[in-house]
């Protein structure tokens, strides 16, 4: 699964990462929050956080807005 992180700029494309990397991170640092790019599915971002509560993990979803525009949020997953 390839998942599109937040963008750190308006106007630039988001950075793709793979799952086996954020679960790397994850084996690494044990707990993590990610920001990810409003591009994503919300199907796919849901998936992702089924994945690691099957692996006993607990996952918080959550859309956040940065702007008063329709198009200004991304998604925090926070995963413990």
């Amino acid at each position: 699964m390839e998942l599109k992180l937040a963008r750190s700029q308006v106007n630039a494309k988001p950075k793709s990462v793979q799952l086996a990397k954020i679960e790397e991170v994850i084996e690494k640092e044990g707990q993590k929050i990610f920001y990810f790019d409003r591009e994503n599915s919300h199907k796919d971002l849901v998936a992702l956080v089924e994945h690691f509560e099957e692996k006993e993990f607990s996952v918080y979803l959550r859309e956040v807005k940065y702007g008063l525009g329709e198009e200004d949020y991304m998604y925090e997953i926070h995963i413990l």
